[in-house]
């Protein structure tokens, strides 16, 4: 009898545990409802032709997005239904939600010049890309120095620096519509291929740094305040780019090593 009373004791202490483990989840999975928000968010406001507010929504994503895995690594609070509900936020937040965006900002006036359907048809491409690539974020293991395909986010990120940067200068006409076109095409190509890209996830932010990176650091935050629009479309351009430059220089040193062996 009092093994008995011992056991149920015990299982209620388990399950008093687990609630409160339960409570803890609510802190990530608020980050990924605020990311989830925004891209919703970001939806709207291109559809009633509000671009920069768009654009921005997006990048506010990415806060988001950045802050929800952190949270909740730092205070242990890690679930399947958290990784799970992730994914479907990152889905509308950084593949529908840019891809409605530029569509509406520049993709839908080739129908004025008798694309009819390549405009929607480029949209969905990048959707359904970002789609396979978060499928395949999921199901390979973890490698904290690179990401094998362009990162979602860092995607988006150029998407929507691309019409931000656009609204700006208002731009508009065949020759941007194409041009937005191409560039969505290739990014929706770098996500799903098998090109390395940084991670930076194996920097150890408690380590020692020169005072010279901390100066470099500061200068790129007065550039961002500065003119945001055009720093952060640069920057993300310049990570898109870097994975293909990496993977030719890798190649060219292959290739080089491979005539020195052949020679000896």
């Amino acid at each position: 009898m009092a093994n008995q009373i011992e056991g149920q004791e015990q299982e209620q202490e388990e399950l008093a545990t687990q609630q409160r483990k339960r409570g803890i989840y609510i802190l990530p999975n608020l980050f990924t409802t605020g990311s989830l928000f925004s891209g919703f968010y970001g939806i709207v406001a291109g559809m009633n032709q509000h671009f920069i507010l768009g654009a921005v929504a997006v990048f506010i994503c990415l806060i988001f997005d950045s802050l929800d895995g952190r949270v909740a690594r730092l205070i242990n609070a890690q679930s399947a239904f958290g990784a799970q509900y992730d994914s479907l936020a990152d889905l509308l937040a950084f593949g529908v939600s840019p891809a409605l965006l530029v569509y509406n900002w520049s993709l839908a006036d080739l129908v004025q010049y008798g694309w009819h359907k390549i405009g929607w048809l480029s949209a969905f491409i990048y959707v359904a890309c970002v789609a396979m690539r978060l499928a395949k974020f999921n199901t390979m293991p973890e490698n904290k120095r690179y990401f094998f395909g362009l990162p979602c986010p860092a995607a988006a990120a150029l998407v929507a620096g691309m019409v931000w940067v656009g609204s700006i200068y208002s731009l508009s006409g065949l020759g941007i519509s194409l041009v937005s076109m191409v560039i969505v095409w290739v990014i929706s190509f770098l996500q799903v291929s098998n090109i390395r890209f940084r991670s930076f996830k194996d920097i150890d932010l408690k380590a020692n740094v020169r005072f010279t990176v901390l100066v470099l650091m500061m200068l790129v935050l007065v550039c961002i305040s500065y003119r945001p629009a055009q720093v952060l479309f640069l920057l993300f351009a310049a990570y898109a780019l870097s994975g293909p430059i990496l993977g030719l220089y890798s190649l060219k040193n292959k290739h080089r090593k491979g005539k020195h062996e052949n020679i000896a």
